[in-house]
């Protein structure tokens, strides 16, 4: 029989919102102190992630900050011709305070606050949870550039991002606010059935995980998410039953899989061996353990 539609509606719940928002705003407030040592540079603290996107669920614990630098720009020329790139190198200086200095005067600042809940993660500095936050994920970043144009600093086009280095030294780029902006704009356009059935899915994932029909962390929120963002809007309709059967339906039998991209619009949902791209395999599993869980319930 399929899941009851009492209980998807309870999926679409949205979680916790009093405690993550005191926990944004108290750790905003250390990060953003006059006395930390980078308090003299041009940064930005803001929320990304589920949080930030208003879709999260009672068992996402994490609140996922980001500080961007923005004295420091890192670039991706690509696209660019040499002489374009020879404009641009002419055009700015190289930064001497840069993600490394950052990111190092960030854990100093909340070492000073929080002391042994500091735990240095591959992307983020992990803060534990209290009686008085839920855990936090701050994530260091500089502002990033992806160029299609550049033939003097007010005559460019660009793609504004965030990036990092990973301890081995990759760079990895993303667009938090492009992924915000879009998803908020398709929610709208779906009669805000999209951020609800984002909800959905994500529990979904839980008790998916739960039964053993998926693997525990294969289906990041970030990418179910994106995964949402592709489907027409027409097949968000008037109950979450049918807007469930419609968007397996829609990625079994109609999607274009090698074509779907991440809310942001800036990479390919699907793909084998990058960082910012989910894999089909796992989408797929994915999906065929919600058919299963919706068949058996």
């Amino acid at each position: 029989m399929p899941i009851p539609e009492s209980q998807l509606e309870t999926w679409s719940h949205q979680g916790s919102i009093e405690q993550s928002s005191r926990t944004y705003n108290s750790i905003k407030k250390v990060l953003e102190a006059p006395a930390t040592p980078y308090a003299d540079k041009s940064f930005t603290v803001f929320l990304q992630g589920s949080y930030g996107n208003n879709t999260n669920i009672y068992a996402e614990s994490d609140v996922d900050i980001v500080i961007r630098l923005d004295d420091c720009v890192y670039n991706d020329l690509d696209d660019l011709t040499s002489e374009e790139k020879e404009a641009h190198a002419r055009a700015f200086e190289s930064a001497t305070y840069v993600y490394a200095d950052f990111k190092r005067d960030i854990l100093s600042a909340l070492e000073a606050q929080y002391r042994q809940a500091i735990h240095v993660g591959e992307k983020a500095i992990a803060i534990d949870a209290s009686s008085t936050r839920r855990k936090a994920d701050v994530i260091a970043t500089t502002a990033f550039r992806r160029y299609s144009k550049f033939r003097s600093a007010s005559d460019s086009a660009y793609v504004e991002g965030i990036c990092l280095f990973s301890k081995k030294g990759e760079l990895i780029a993303n667009y938090p606010k492009q992924h915000s902006a879009n998803l908020t704009t398709k929610n709208q356009g779906t009669s805000g059935w999209l951020k609800p059935m984002a909800r959905v899915f994500k529990n979904m994932r839980s008790k998916m995980a739960e039964n053993g029909l998926i693997e525990a962390g294969s289906a990041p929120s970030y990418y179910l998410e994106g995964l949402l963002y592709n489907v027409p809007t027409i097949y968000f309709t008037t109950s979450y039953q049918d807007c469930m059967v419609n968007i397996l339906n829609w990625y079994r039998q109609e999607a274009d899989k090698a074509e779907l991209v991440c809310a942001n619009e800036q990479y390919y949902l699907l793909r084998d061996g990058s960082h910012t791209c989910w894999t089909q395999t796992k989408c797929d599993a994915f999906i065929e353990a919600a058919v299963k869980l919706w068949n058996d319930w």
